[in-house]
C-alpha cells in the first residue's frame, strides 16, 4: 500500500514534519515566544493528523513481520552505496521505511504524546528557541525508530533521539539536572554501543544477490536479516554452534533492556524523571521506554528466534522482578514524581512478561500495554506537573484535600490512577489481563507471583490519592486554580482514549492481532531450525 503527499511518502512526512517545524523555529526571532510555541504545536499537530490518516488507511488483514509484501506505506530508496571496499565488499544502506501491525500503534502513540508534550510545554519561559528546536528533533528521532526497516537507519534515529533528550534534561531540568542527564546519556550510550556491535556482525553475516549485477551484497535490511537463508554459512552469527547467536541476542537484550528500563538496568530512570521538566517526563515515559520493548520485538525476536526461545524464562523472571520491585519502590516514595517513575518500571515489567509468554494473547497484551501505559503515564506525569507548576512542591505529605479546591483536576486524577491500577472499564485492565493470561499459559508459577504487583499498585495509588486529594485542605492551597483550558486540551484526549479502549479495545487489537500471531509462529518455528555449517 502506498500513500503520498506532493509525491513524498506519508511515512517520510510523519517522520520529518517536526524537522520542518524545527527549521521554522530556528528562523524565528528568539523574542517571539508565541510564534515558536505555535509552530511547535502546529508541526506535532500535523504529525498527529497524518498518523490518524495512517490508522484509517491501514489494512488490518496483512500479516507483516518478515514478509516484505505485507508491510504497508513502504518507501525504499538507495541512500549510501560504495562499491568494492577492500575486505568488506559492496556497502549498501537504504532509506527503507514501512509499518505493520507491530509498529502502527507506536506511530499513533508517538504522534499523540509529541503533540500533548508540545501543549504542556507552553509554560517553558527560558531559552524557548533552543528548547522547542530540540523538542522537535526529539519527535523526529522517536518516530523514525518505529518506521525504519533498515538497521543502520534504525540506529541513526535511535541516536538522534539521545542528544536532544540529554540537553532537554540537562538545561531545562531540576536542581540535579546535570547528574541526571549524564547518567541517562551514559546508560543509553552503552546500550547503543552494544547494539552497534550486533548490527555490524549481522551486516557481515547477511547477503543478498543483486538482480542486476549478480554479485553478493552485504545489507542492513532488517527483513533480510529475519530470513535464515540470507546468512552466509560459516559466519559468526550462523556457524556450527549457536554460541555467537546467543551472545548477540544478549548484547541486544541489554541494549534494549536499558531503554525499557528492566531490572537491574533501571537506575537511570528515577533520576531522569525527577529532574526532567514535566513535558520531557511525559515523552520519556510515554514513548522512549517503548522503544526498548519495540526493539526486542522488531529485531531480536525474528532475527534470533532460536536464542529468543532459549532465553524466554530468564526474560520472564526479570519481568516479574521488575513488576514487584518497581511497585515496592513506588510504595516507599515520598516524592510524587519519583513514585510515578517507579510505577513505570513495574508496568513495563508487565510488557516484558507478556512478550516472554510467546503466545498470541501475551503478545497482544504486551503491545497493547505499551500503548496504554504510554497514555496513562502521560496523564500521570501531567498530573504531577499541574501541582508542581502551582506550588513548586512534589512531596506527597505537602498536600491534602485538593479535591475540595480542584474538582476538575481530581476527576482527571481518578481516571488516570484507576487506569494505572487496572480497574475494569479502563484501558490498563485489558492489556494487563491479556499479558497475565498469556503468561499464565506459559509460566504459571511466575504469572501467579507477578499478579501480586496489581495489589501493590492498588496500594500505592490509593494511598497517594488519600494523602494528596482527600482530607483537610491546607490554608496555603485554598487559592489554587483548577485546570486551565490549555491543560484540559492536554488531558481530555488522553482520558477519552483510556476510557474508550477500556470499554472497546477492538480497534487497537485489530491493528496488531494478525501481525503478532504471525510473529509468534515465526519465532516458535524459527526457534527449532537447525544451524547449518
Amino acid at each position: 500500500m502506498e500513500l503520498s503527499i506532493l509525491g513524498i511518502g506519508i511515512l517520510t512526512w510523519v517522520v520529518f514534519l517536526p524537522v520542518l517545524g524545527m527549521i521554522v523555529v530556528l528562523l524565528l526571532p528568539k523574542e517571539n515566544g508565541l510564534a515558536i510555541r505555535a509552530t511547535t504545536a502546529a508541526a506535532t499537530g500535523l504529525q498527529l493528523l497524518l498518523s490518524i490518516v495512517i490508522f484509517m488507511r491501514f489494512d488490518r488483514a496483512l500479516l507483516g513481520i518478515n514478509d516484505p509484501d505485507s508491510f504497508q506505506f513502504v518507501e525504499m530508496y538507495r541512500w549510501i552505496s560504495v562499491d568494492a571496499v577492500p575486505w568488506v565488499g559492496r556497502i549498501e544502506i537504504n532509506y527503507f521505511l514501512g509499518i505493520d501491525g507491530l509498529s502502527v500503534l507506536m506511530v499513533i502513540l508517538t504522534a499523540l504524546i509529541s503533540f500533548i508534550g508540545a501543549i504542556s510545554s507552553w509554560n517553558i519561559k527560558r531559552l524557548e528557541k533552543g528548547y522547542f528546536s530540540l523538542y522537535l528533533l526529539l519527535a523526529t528521532g522517536m518516530m523514525g525508530v518505529f518506521v525504519a526497516l533498515d538497521f543502520f537507519l534504525f540506529f541513526v534515529f535511535w541516536e538522534v533521539m539521545l542528544l536532544p533528550m540529554y540537553f532537554l534534561i540537562g538545561i531545562w531540568g531540576g536542581p540535579r539536572r546535570e547528574y541526571a542527564a549524564i547518567k541517562f546519556f551514559i546508560y543509553t550510550f552503552v546500550g547503543s554501543v552494544l547494539m552497534l556491535i550486533v548490527m555490524l556482525a549481522l551486516y557481515f553475516s547477511v547477503t543478498y544477490v543483486d538482480p542486476t549485477t549478480g554479485e553478493k551484497v552485504h545489507t542492513f535490511n532488517i527483513l533480510m536479516m529475519m530470513d535464515p537463508a540470507n546468512f552466509e554459512p560459516g559466519t559468526v552469527l550462523y556457524g556450527v554452534d549457536t554460541t555467537w547467536r546467543y551472545a548477540a541476542w544478549i548484547l541486544l537484550f541489554i541494549g534494549f533492556a536499558i531503554k525499557i528500563p528492566l531490572f537491574p538496568f533501571h537506575t537511570w530512570l528515577p533520576d531522569a524523571h525527577v529532574e526532567a521538566p514535566t513535558p520531557i517526563s511525559v515523552i520519556l515515559a510515554g514513548v522512549l521506554l517503548k522503544m526498548g520493548t519495540y526493539g526486542l520485538l522488531r529485531i531480536s525476536y525474528p532475527i534470533f528466534p532460536d536464542a529468543t526461545v532459549h532465553y524466554l524464562y530468564p526474560m520472564a523472571i526479570l519481568g516479574v522482578i521488575s513488576i514487584i520491585y518497581g511497585a515496592l519502590c513506588a510504595m516507599a516514595q515520598k516524592d510524587f514524581k519519583k513514585l510515578i517513575a517507579y510505577s513505570s518500571i513495574s508496568h513495563m515489567g508487565i510488557v516484558v512478561l507478556g512478550m516472554a509468554a510467546l503466545n498470541t494473547q501475551g503478545m497482544v497484551g504486551a503491545v497493547l500495554q505499551m500503548f496504554n501505559h504510554g497514555t496513562i503515564t502521560a496523564m500521570l506525569f501531567l498530573i504531577v506537573g499541574v501541582v508542581y507548576d502551582r506550588t513548586g512542591k512534589l512531596g506527597l505529605y505537602d498536600f491534602g484535600g485538593l479535591a475540595n479546591q480542584m474538582p476538575k483536576y481530581t476527576g482527571v486524577v481518578m481516571i488516570a490512577f484507576f487506569a494505572a491500577l487496572g480497574l475494569p472499564g479502563l484501558s490498563g485492565f485489558i492489556s494487563e489481563l491479556f499479558s497475565f493470561l498469556g503468561a499464565f499459559d506459559t509460566f504459571r508459577t511466575l504469572a501467579i507471583i507477578s499478579v501480586s504487583g496489581i495489589v501493590l499498585t492498588a496500594a500505592y495509588m490509593l494511598w497517594t490519592l488519600q494523602r494528596v486529594f482527600l482530607g483537610a485542605l491546607k490554608e496555603e492551597h485554598k487559592t489554587l486554580p483548577d485546570l486551565t483550558t490549555r491543560e484540559l486540551i492536554a488531558f481530555v484526549p488522553l482520558a477519552i482514549i483510556v476510557i474508550f479502549l477500556g470499554v472497546y479495545p477492538a480497534p487497537a487489537i485489530d491493528l496488531m492481532n494478525a501481525s503478532l500471531s504471525y510473529l509468534v509462529e515465526v519465532v516458535r518455528t524459527g526457534g527449532e531450525f537447525v544451524i547449518i555449517p
